[in-house]
């Protein structure tokens, strides 16, 4: 699979129109490397970086290129609340080999509240026994992922770690491995995580003023961050 700037088997929700690259977010530098350069994305593609570098804005326009609702749920799903979404996936096309499944699923903490009011507003859309609101925050989104992520297609996540406790994270972890066994399946994740971010096999990127870097798992800054600070906390505490 891969995505890039040729409007040629684009499936977005938009016909193709490249945006102004003087205007945020062509202006990211993660965002104009893909403009210019496209990106093969492997089994599993994950995107690391600090907050507003750009990550999550690319996993969004990857999940609408490829025809999938902003705010969560399959490539059927209808359910929209407030627009806040940039127009990066009009400048972008998403194609998968051929013969491999169209299907797509988006999962994004921050809308997860309305996404699964609209499930249960719509119950053939879920399971009847799949009460989320009764549930935890993580509760409800390992059984919406344990549910939904199963047989071939596109599955894309941002940042789920935020729902997440370090048991959830592995839980979550354990089925995006055994998505990555089914050879009609692709993985899209963003995170904060380093537990997320060790995903067998998958293609890891930092996301900073650089644009896109591949790095290995044992040499992101992430990794790096966190084990400084589990070995000393108080090395970072005194500066706070």
């Amino acid at each position: 699979m891969m995505f890039g700037t040729t409007p040629l088997a684009h499936v977005g929700m938009n016909k193709f129109d490249p945006p102004n690259p003087d205007v945020w977010p062509a202006t990211l530098p993660p965002v104009r490397q893909i403009l210019h350069e496209g990106l093969d994305l492997g089994r599993a593609t994950i995107f690391t970086g600090e907050n507003g570098s750009g990550k999550s804005t690319l996993v969004e326009a990857i999940a609408m290129a490829y025809g999938v609702n902003p705010e969560g749920g399959s490539t059927g799903a209808m359910h929209h609340s407030r627009a806040t979404e940039s127009g990066l996936h009009s400048g972008l096309s998403v194609r998968r080999n051929p013969g491999a499944s169209k299907y797509g699923y988006f999962l994004r903490a921050e809308t997860m509240h309305g996404f699964f009011s609209y499930l249960e507003d719509n119950p053939s859309l879920s399971r009847q026994d799949l009460t989320f609101h009764e549930m935890s925050h993580g509760e409800s989104f390992l059984a919406l992922i344990t549910d939904r992520f199963r047989g071939g297609g596109l599955w894309i996540l941002d940042e789920p770690e935020s729902a997440l406790s370090f048991s959830g994270c592995l839980s979550l972890l354990s089925v995006l491995t055994e998505l990555m066994d089914d050879g009609d399946s692709q993985v899209i994740l963003s995170t904060h995580s380093p537990l997320l971010a060790s995903l067998p096999g998958a293609d890891i990127y930092e996301v900073g003023p650089w644009g896109l870097r591949r790095n290995d798992w044992e040499g992101l800054e992430l990794v790096r961050n966190w084990r400084s600070f589990l070995d000393a906390p108080e090395r970072f505490l005194k500066y706070l």
